[in-house]
């Protein structure tokens, strides 16, 4: 027997919104190089981006059974993983779909799977992050698990973890490291406007960067 099952904590409101303000690639740098989701998951269209904790979710290769139900009993705010074993050549998700998470609330969705109507997910404005854009069809036969630790991306991803995402990619931070990757972050952020900042005041990337010390060391011979 299959049980339909909640995410066990949501991270708190207040942690969401302090992870949202930084790109997944701020985030992934700030907690050790840790968390990005593999860049073949990209989103349908640039402009998009999601913040939310992950209602996960498992589903057979051209199955979309198991997404409609996850839809059916996300939360607003949630993002719904699904992990669907990397095929290509299926498209899951589309405009219809869509619209019903955008009615429901929902933050948007990641799957390693194909989805479709790409111009109406647009148009929607509905966050959608995909391993591949495909017309096939889905069938409606296999269930499997809702909110147990999946693989997506080559990350593992549990219920209730944040997921961020933007043009550049998706990266995946645990719930009760939220608040040090929200503050390592921000330290990030800041260091980097000190490097910009110094570059319009004339230092060279090498000074800024410290780099001298270490050109040498590798016996860096500048002849200009």
């Amino acid at each position: 027997m299959i049980h339909i099952k909640d995410i066990a904590e949501r991270p708190s409101k207040e942690d969401i919104e302090a992870l949202s303000k930084f790109s997944p690639a701020t985030i992934h740098e700030a907690q050790g190089r840790k968390g990005a989701l593999s860049s073949r998951l990209k989103p349908v269209d640039y402009k998009m981006k999601l913040c939310g904790p992950a209602f996960t979710v498992k589903s057979a290769p051209r199955d979309n059974i198991m997404l409609q139900l996850a839809i059916n009993y996300a939360k607003p705010g949630d993002i719904i993983v699904v992990s669907a074993g990397e095929y290509e050549e299926a498209g899951s998700f589309g405009d219809v779909l869509a619209n019903a998470c955008l009615a429901k609330g929902i933050g948007g969705l990641v799957t390693d799977t194909g989805v479709r109507d790409t111009l109406q997910l647009r148009d929607l404005g509905f966050p959608v992050f995909s391993l591949s854009v495909c017309i096939k069809g889905t069938v409606k036969e296999t269930i499997a698990a809702v909110n147990d630790s999946i693989i997506v991306g080559g990350e593992i991803i549990n219920p209730g973890d944040i997921i961020v995402g933007d043009a550049d990619g998706l990266v995946v931070v645990r719930r009760e490291d939220a608040q040090e990757s929200a503050r390592l972050s921000q330290i990030r952020e800041d260091a980097e406007a000190g490097y910009i900042e110094a570059y319009k005041q004339g230092k060279s990337v090498v000074e800024v960067s410290n780099l001298e010390a270490v050109l040498k060391a590798k016996g860096l011979v500048v002849d200009i």
